[in-house]
């Protein structure tokens, strides 16, 4: 008796196909419960995570707006020695090798009869200079003004100087900028560092020129940095022709950062031949300070090697000069490297 009890009491689990599993999950009709839930408890989850995520972005919101407060649209929070990127500007170069063949290379290597070949170059050059003629009528372009040693004008909080790319002479994309002639312009700029003024030599404390103060200045350059002998006597020379300008002219001129390209190795500077600059070995002062003016024009010269000799690979350092810059080789601060190869 006792097992017959047991059967009749016994009752199997209801599968799906008996009204039970994923059907009755999605709607209880018992219940009224949908997906598990009734209308209420739906109702109270909903609202749950409408307050939770509401929070969650009110308070996303207040952070970011505490955040912005912080900032300064118009200048960086830290500049100079509290930046990433410091007080002493790099130098770099154009125009450069395809980064998708080989990334680390610096290598120019081009064949002045080969038309195509030599177009890769110039056409990186010829772009860059075509920025800054057209900048000319873009916006901003009314904050950009005509700078020279002699008109006294220079780089203000809301005003920068235009690069005049009449004065670049051989350097022009209607010569091809000397590579069909074997005789290469290369673009040398610096990065730019908000705020940064080159300090320039032959300055005193009273801000007063000094022509003995500025020998003894390139001499210490010369002897601390390896300035070429070469660049003091074109400093001075240059100077000299503003002898009896005011102090704040020569200044001006002394604050230029100062280039000079030159073979790395004896065997380099026997290659190389006659090195020449335009507009000048340097970057005039006028230029700076870079204060994220609207239209601003980053500076450049151009490098122009006259006669290396062809079908050897020849390697060129150039580096910057100013009295707060530094060049440092092995972390190529103030300089940089590239090597010419001409067939």
């Amino acid at each position: 008796m006792a097992d017959s009890n047991n059967k009749k009491s016994y009752s199997p689990s209801r599968g799906p196909n008996q009204g039970g599993g994923f059907k009755e999950f999605m709607y209880n009709s018992n219940t009224g419960a949908v997906m598990g839930r009734t209308g209420a408890s739906w109702i109270k989850i909903i609202i749950f995570y409408i307050i939770f995520f509401s929070g969650l972005a009110a308070f996303f919101v207040l952070n970011f707006y505490i955040f912005y407060l912080t900032l300064n649209m118009d200048s960086p929070k830290y500049t100079m020695g509290d930046s990433l990127i410091g007080s002493n500007p790099g130098v770099g170069f154009r125009p450069m090798p395809d980064p998708d063949q080989s990334a680390d290379s610096t290598l120019i290597w081009f064949s002045r009869s080969d038309d195509e070949g030599y177009k890769f170059w110039t056409n990186q050059l010829d772009k860059y200079v075509k920025e800054i003629e057209t900048g000319k009528a873009t916006e901003g372009s009314q904050n950009l003004q005509s700078c020279t040693f002699d008109n006294g004008k220079k780089a203000e909080d809301t005003k920068a100087c235009q690069v005049d790319v009449a004065k670049f002479e051989e350097c022009n994309s209607g010569n091809f900028f000397g590579y069909n002639k074997g005789e290469p312009c290369i673009l040398i700029k610096l990065n730019k560092i908000y705020g940064w003024e080159p300090e320039p030599y032959g300055i005193d404390d009273s801000n007063r020129y000094s022509r003995e103060l500025l020998v003894k200045d390139l001499d210490n350059e010369i002897a601390e940095k390896g300035m070429p002998a070469a660049l003091k006597e074109t400093i001075l020379s240059r100077i000299s022709i503003y002898e009896n300008a005011t102090d704040e002219v020569r200044k001006t001129v002394l604050q230029t950062v100062w280039i000079s390209c030159a073979g790395e190795n004896v065997a380099d500077e026997e290659n190389i031949g006659k090195v020449a600059y335009y507009p000048l070995p340097g970057i005039a002062g006028y230029f700076f300070p870079y204060k994220k003016q609207q239209g601003y024009q980053s500076p450049f010269i151009f490098v122009q090697f006259k006669n290396p000799v062809s079908g050897v690979l020849i390697n060129v350092e150039c580096k910057a000069f100013a009295k707060n810059v530094i060049p440092d080789r092995l972390a190529r601060l103030a300089s940089t490297h590239f090597e010419l190869l001409i067939d």
